[in-house]
């Protein structure tokens, strides 16, 4: 679940299951589409508010969509469970058909009109979410002298979300690279695409250039609060950091 960032007031639309599946063993993957049918007009990197009923009245959780716009009908949140989390069983409980209010799209943190530069995309767990549903256009921008370099930070290998769609992206386009980072798991047949640590350990490798390079940065606190001070010390001006914070709800009853 992302930082709520306070967004203004948005009028709440049914949105109904379309489908669920456990994208990872600790990741629900989930499908909705607007009840009145009409598709839900956002901007990759946006989110939506999910609203719950609760005795002190109700509150929401904030999901990145995780598809790109314009390709179909349904929008896609991944949420990591949180243990005795309301959000966690209700979502969970959901059988297709099923509606529940949501709100939005809210967010800046979106791929802006920058001149050709390299996005370096970091995301831990659920973080990667936003940089999914920027694929096609950043496809689009590797065509006009920009580049990119995903930069995934998980658990382990069986947790890295959506590693199947940059895999393929990095195959397809030079200018893309892609690297998934395990900072548990330890394992001895590493791909060229895999290492072990976290992400913050990899900017080594990565050759970065303050004067080209944009960096996004999205999922745990710790991970972006760690990210800026390194980046800030390698001459980065905060004008090339873009941030998105991911938090944990506490379970409400």
């Amino acid at each position: 679940m992302k930082e709520d960032s306070r967004p203004m007031a948005i009028p709440t639309f049914p949105a109904r299951l379309a489908w669920r599946r456990n994208v990872t063993p600790h990741v629900l993957h989930l499908g909705l589409r607007r009840a009145d049918g009409v598709p839900l007009d956002f901007v990759a990197g946006q989110f939506v508010n999910i609203h719950f009923d609760t005795p002190d009245g109700g509150t929401h959780r904030s999901y990145s969509i995780a598809n790109p716009p314009g390709e179909s009908d349904v929008f896609e949140i991944a949420m990591s469970p949180v243990p005795g989390g309301l959000a966690t069983e209700t979502l969970s409980a959901l059988e297709p058909g099923d509606e529940i209010p949501v709100s939005g799209p809210y967010g800046r943190f979106i791929l802006r009109d920058d001149a050709p530069c390299r996005y370096v995309l970091v995301g831990t767990g659920t973080g990667i979410t936003p940089y999914r549903a920027m694929l096609p256009e950043l496809r689009r921008r590797m065509e006009h002298d920009y580049s990119v370099h995903v930069l995934l930070g998980v658990w382990g290998r069986t947790e890295a979300l959506f590693g199947e769609d940059f895999v393929a992206a990095a195959a397809e386009h030079p200018a893309f690279g892609y690297t998934a980072c395990y900072s548990r798991e330890k394992l001895a047949d590493l791909a060229d695409w895999e290492r072990q640590g976290y992400v913050q350990a990899a900017y080594d490798n990565l050759r970065l250039d303050p004067d080209r390079d944009i960096v996004y940065l999205c999922g745990n606190p710790a991970m972006i609060d760690e990210s800026v001070e390194i980046l800030k010390g390698r001459g980065f001006d905060l004008k090339r950091l873009r941030r998105e914070k991911y938090v944990s709800a506490r379970p409400a009853r």
